[in-house]
């Protein structure tokens, strides 16, 4: 595949100015808890804190260095194995999405203390594009792994 890196680092750099881009988008328009509904009682563009991980968890700022240090490692395996991740859209994709994705919430971190969430849907937890990002990678990686014959 001649386009790796390119694919690769191309698809973990658009991740990365999407989420940066919402978030800044969110941030300077709207106040902390202010909603605008997007489709009534279903989903909101919300302004939310988030010190934690998903649905909540660790949702304090001391936590902040701990999923800054978690963070690093994941981005260091992902550089580390890059060159023996198989050269297969699937995994290629999935892997710079959960780089991007993991680099964007990295970035609130480290500059703010805690992640911006925003994309609200009223039955799950609010999530911003650098979750999606990460957890739609990891779903797909799942996938491969269990289908992929050894």
């Amino acid at each position: 595949m001649k386009n790796k890196n390119f694919i690769f680092f191309g698809i973990a750099f658009l991740v990365i100015f999407l989420d940066q881009l919402t978030k800044y988008l969110v941030k300077s328009n709207l106040s902390l808890g202010q909603s605008i509904p997007v489709i009534k009682n279903f989903f909101s563009i919300t302004l939310i804190k988030n010190f934690g991980i998903g649905f909540g968890m660790l949702n304090t700022p001391a936590a902040r260095w701990i999923l800054v240090c978690i963070t690093i490692v994941i981005i260091g395996i992902i550089l580390y194995y890059y060159k023996q991740i198989p050269e297969k859209y699937l995994v290629l994709i999935a892997a710079a999405l959960v780089l991007g994705g993991a680099i964007g919430n990295l970035i609130d971190r480290i500059l703010l203390g805690f992640v911006i969430d925003f994309l609200d849907f009223t039955v799950w937890p609010a999530f911003n594009i650098a979750d999606s990002a990460v957890t739609i990678g990891v779903i797909c990686l799942i996938i491969y792994f269990i289908t992929e014959k050894k």
